[in-house]
């Protein structure tokens, strides 16, 4: 895996507590952008959450949504299509900032790269998945970016200094949290 670019967006990997738990939010009817289960979202002013930009501050990541529909059908989905309609919205998403993440790398980490900030990249998504494809951008090192390297996923097949590993990340410019400082 560490050699092949499959990109999942930022997913929850696990909480220390032993439990990831989605909290319940609402997006606003018609809001134009689509949203990837696994994409960083942020809550904005009207309490809503929207799909968070690269450098954003975030708190979480999208898990899904449910909704009625114009034919006053009940709809569950993994991802919400841009600009749907509907009512009694609920979108779930993750919102501790003590989760760990995985996401995957657009270039090699080292061993020594822990505890860098980086930020993700580019939101975008599979429309036939609805996953979201960010990647953590190794490229935007930085001592105040949106995510923490904790480390790497174990697995065989994946290693640091590899192309594209699967690192583990904690939210370092949470929105409900002041930022934490790279070491």
């Amino acid at each position: 895996m560490s050699s092949t670019s499959a990109p999942f967006g930022l997913r929850p990997a696990y909480h220390p507590s032993g439990i990831v738990r989605p909290n319940v939010g609402t997006i606003t009817t018609g809001y134009a952008t689509t949203i990837y289960q696994n994409q960083p979202v942020k809550i904005v002013a009207d309490g809503s959450i929207e799909a968070a930009a690269a450098g954003d501050r975030f708190c979480g990541t999208f898990m899904g949504v449910e909704w009625t529909d114009s034919d006053g059908k009940r709809r569950v989905s993994n991802k919400w299509t841009a600009s749907t309609a509907g009512t009694d919205i609920v979108a779930y998403f993750t919102r501790d900032p003590s989760i760990v993440y995985e996401i995957q790398s657009n270039a090699a980490l080292n061993q020594d790269d822990i505890g860098e900030q980086f930020d993700f990249t580019a939101a975008s998504g599979n429309a036939t998945t609805g996953l979201g494809t960010q990647m953590l951008d190794v490229a935007s090192t930085a001592a105040n970016a949106g995510m923490r390297l904790l480390g790497i996923s174990s697995g065989a097949d994946n290693a640091w200094g590899d192309t594209y590993v699967i690192a583990q990340v904690q939210i370092s410019e949470h929105q409900f949290v002041a930022d934490r400082a790279a070491i």
